[in-house]
C-alpha cells in the first residue's frame, strides 16, 4: 500500500505551494501510462505555476505523440545537454512509472544518482527501491495514471483536473489494463474512467490514437512475429521471438511490437506468454513476459533475467545471443511445470 502518510502529503502539498524547478522523469522506453501521468503532472504543476520539464531516458512511439505538451518532452539521450541542465536546477524530481533508477538506463542513472534532491517516486510496480523521500506506490492498483489520480486526491486537488490532465491519465490507465481488461481493473479504475471523461477525455478519440493509428510496416511486423510463435503445451507457455534482422525488414519503428507479447498469451489454454526481441542498440534481447492466474511472472524475472514488474506483467533482459537466451529460457521450463499448470485464471 501507500507508503505515504497524510503528513507526507501536507509536506509535499507545502513544497508545492510556492513555484519550483520540477523535472519528471518516466522509464526507458517510455509507455502510455508512463508518458500519460508523466504528461498529466507536467500540466498540474504548469498550471500551479512551477517551471516544469518533462526528461525522458529516450524517444517513445508515435502513437503517443498526440498527447497535449507531448512536443515539450525533453529526451536524455539526444538532449543531454538540455536535460542535465534542467535536472541540475530542479528542486524536486518527480520519478513515474518505475521503482529502481536502472530502469532510465545506465548513463540518466548515474546521473541522476549524484542529484541531491528531493525525488518523489508514484509507482505500482512491486518491491520499490528506497531512493525517493516521498514514496507513493501500491502494487495493487493497475496503473501509475491511477496513482498520480489518487495523489492530487489527496493533496485535495481533483478540482485542478483539466481536459489535458483527463486526457493523459486517461491514457495511461486504458493502455496499462489493455483497454480495461487485466484483472487489476477494479471498480475504482472505471469510476475514475467515467470522471476523466466527465473531465474532457475524449474516450473514443484516444482509443483511436492509440489502437487505430497502425502503419503497414507494423502489420507486416506483426506478421514475422506470428510466423515464430512456438508453443510448448506440456507448460502451458507460448513464445515469440523477433530478431534485428526482422525488424529491419519490416520498418521497424519504436512501440512497433507494443502489445504483440499478448498474441502468445490469447491462445487457448496457454497462461505463460513471452516475446524476446534483440536490441542491438542495447546488445541485449529484451523480454516481456506475462501470465494468467497465480503464476508470477515478477518471481520469474526476477529470478532469471535481471527483471521484474507485476504478477501477471513483468520485463526482463539477457545478455546472451537470443539462441542462448531461447535455450537457457526452455531449460527453466520444467522445473515451473507444477506451477504452469496449477496456475488458473481467478
Amino acid at each position: 500500500m501507500s507508503a505515504m502518510t497524510s503528513n507526507e502529503f501536507l509536506e509535499v502539498k507545502e513544497l508545492l505551494s510556492v513555484p519550483k524547478n520540477i523535472v519528471i522523469v518516466p522509464h526507458r522506453n517510455a509507455d502510455g501510462d508512463a508518458i500519460g501521468s508523466s504528461l498529466a503532472m507536467y500540466h498540474f504543476l504548469n498550471d500551479k505555476n512551477h517551471n516544469v520539464k518533462v526528461v525522458s531516458p529516450n524517444d517513445y512511439p508515435n502513437f503517443l505523440k498526440s498527447l497535449p505538451a507531448t512536443e515539450s518532452v525533453i529526451k536524455f539521450d539526444k538532449q543531454n545537454g538540455q536535460a542535465k541542465k534542467a535536472i541540475n536546477k530542479a528542486d524536486l524530481i518527480f520519478l513515474l512509472d518505475f521503482n529502481e533508477l536502472g530502469r532510465v538506463g545506465n548513463d540518466m542513472q548515474n546521473f541522476l544518482e549524484k542529484y541531491d534532491g528531493i525525488f518523489i517516486m508514484i509507482d505500482h510496480h512491486q518491491q520499490p527501491s528506497a531512493i525517493a523521500k516521498y514514496l507513493f506506490s501500491d502494487t495493487s492498483v493497475c496503473a501509475t495514471a491511477q496513482m498520480a489520480y489518487h495523489f492530487l486526491e489527496n493533496i485535495k486537488e481533483i478540482n485542478a483536473i483539466t481536459p489535458e490532465i483527463a486526457t493523459c491519465l486517461y491514457t495511461g490507465i486504458l493502455t496499462d489494463t489493455g483497454s480495461f481488461r487485466f484483472p487489476n481493473t477494479t471498480p475504482t479504475t472505471h469510476r475514475i474512467a467515467a470522471e476523466l471523461i466527465e473531465k474532457g477525455a475524449d474516450n473514443a478519440k484516444i482509443y483511436n490514437n492509440i489502437y487505430d493509428t497502425n502503419s503497414f510496416s507494423r502489420l507486416q511486423l506483426l506478421g514475422q512475429a506470428l510466423k515464430n510463435l512456438e508453443i510448448y503445451p506440456e507448460y502451458k507457455t507460448a513464445f515469440i521471438t523477433l530478431t534485428d534482422k526482422e525488424k529491419n525488414a519490416n520498418d521497424f519503428q519504436k512501440g512497433d511490437t507494443e502489445g504483440i507479447v499478448n498474441y502468445a498469451l490469447s491462445i487457448k489454454d496457454i497462461i505463460f506468454g513471452i516475446i524476446f526481441i534483440e536490441d542491438v542498440e542495447q546488445k541485449i534481447i529484451k523480454i516481456s513476459f506475462r501470465s494468467k492466474g497465480s503464476f508470477s511472472v515478477n518471481q520469474f524475472a526476477r529470478n532469471h533475467f535481471q527483471g521484474g514488474g507485476h504478477d501477471n506483467a513483468a520485463g526482463g533482459r539477457s545478455d546472451v545471443s537470443m539462441e542462448e537466451t531461447i535455450k537457457h529460457f526452455i531449460n527453466l521450463l520444467p522445473q515451473y511445470k507444477e506451477a504452469l499448470n496449477n496456475s488458473y485464471e481467478e
